[in-house]
């Protein structure tokens, strides 16, 4: 890589050096916006292969009809230099810090948890487009250590459960519903765990590449629970993870697998550019 995209995206000489050539720049207008957002709460602009690499995500998430508008609270979380920059919003409000640090967070490869006490409440009921118009899904670069780990969820008591985790060798996902347990494996690392639903008797469910339509009956979403990433939002039992993830999304039905995709090559130009 030059030394040209090492330098911050908005240096007098990002786009090149005078007479050694040039070199592409963001130009998408949201790209700039949450650039310049994680540039304030970084104290200083990310790499310009940072920043293309976030530019190309926010255009290819823009390819595919309804896939940028549906998402409605999200984090990329990595790329950014602080953990502070990582938890700018993508879109909607930004995510309550509970009791990362610094230590925990990786360029390259995103946020750890610790399986505890550590989660990030995302200020989003994923509740918008009602119980039959909603999606969740994470990016994990690294699978939690045991079963039974939540990755991102919410659970009203008596109601529905919005809810993704690994249960043995079996990744579980309910979308408003009750316990509806999946017959996908668990998913290597580096893909995209979810579910999205626009139907009131079935939603789709992918983990890593492999997808499915589980079928069951939309509930109600009674209560206000905020969706809670590295756990799920239930008192009596949160069931923290210590996975680590890089990315997540809340909000309507969108496609998962255009999603995935689009995130892994965020992910991986990233990785190649810090």
């Amino acid at each position: 890589m030059s030394l040209a995209a090492k330098l911050p995206y908005d240096h007098a000489y990002a786009g090149g050096y005078p007479g050694i050539g040039s070199q592409p720049l963001p130009t998408d207008a949201d790209a700039l916006d949450y650039l310049a957002r994680v540039k304030a709460a970084d104290g200083a602009g990310v790499e310009v292969g940072v920043a293309v690499a976030v530019d190309a995500f926010f255009k290819e998430l823009k390819a595919t009809p309804g896939l940028f508008s549906a998402i409605k609270a999200s984090c990329i979380l990595c790329g950014a230099r602080t953990l502070a920059g990582a938890l700018v919003p993508l879109a909607g409000t930004a995510p309550t810090n509970n009791n990362f640090v610094a230590a925990d967070y990786n360029r390259e490869t995103g946020l750890i948890g610790n399986g505890s006490t550590k989660y990030l409440d995302s200020n989003s009921t994923g509740t918008s487009g009602g119980q039959d118009d909603a999606h969740f899904s994470v990016f994990c670069t690294v699978l939690p250590t045991s079963s039974g780990m939540n990755y991102i969820g919410r659970l009203v008591l008596g109601s529905a459960v919005a809810q993704s985790q690994t249960s043995g060798s079996n990744s579980f996902t309910a979308l408003n519903d009750t316990t509806v347990a999946s017959t996908l494996a668990t998913p290597s690392a580096n893909s995209l765990i979810g579910a999205s639903r626009d139907s009131s008797t079935s939603f789709v469910h992918v983990s890593g590449d492999a997808t499915e339509v589980k079928a069951s009956t939309s509930q109600s979403q009674s209560g206000a629970n905020d969706f809670y990433v590295f756990s799920r939002n239930y008192a009596p039992s949160p069931q923290y993870s210590d996975a680590r993830l890089a990315f997540y999304s809340i909000g309507e039905s969108l496609d998962l697998e255009a999603l995935g995709d689009a995130v892994s090559v965020l992910v991986t130009a990233i990785g190649a550019a810090v």
